[in-house]
């Protein structure tokens, strides 16, 4: 078995949603959160989602790659870690299943 068959072997196709803001970036699925290692690879990921974004907060749709861990982190508290390592595909994220409830004051 070569490299790179073997690092393959440890991927994970992760797909949700992702948002990079304040030095912190977060990759939501249906079931998990993950906290998103800060690379390279990661920031090719945000300049693509930003072209999806109508402000810097929202969460674009991702498909990626990663390597999954819980290692600890002194940055990332989030119990699941991924590392990006491939990027699918990045879209708009779906407006009718935003959830975010708006409190205005009347």
């Amino acid at each position: 078995m070569n490299k790179t068959s073997k690092q393959e072997d440890k991927l994970t196709l992760i797909k949700g949603e992702f948002v990079y803001y304040d030095d912190a970036a977060v990759l939501q699925t249906k079931s998990n959160i993950y906290g998103v290692f800060v690379t390279d690879k990661m920031l090719e990921l945000n300049k693509l989602a930003e072209k999806h974004k109508a402000i810097p907060t929202d969460m674009v749709y991702v498909e990626v790659k990663g390597i999954i861990s819980n290692k600890k982190d002194d940055k990332i508290l989030w119990e699941n870690k991924v590392e990006i390592v491939e990027i699918l595909n990045v879209s708009p994220s779906n407006k009718d299943k935003n959830n975010v409830v708006k409190l205005v004051s009347e």
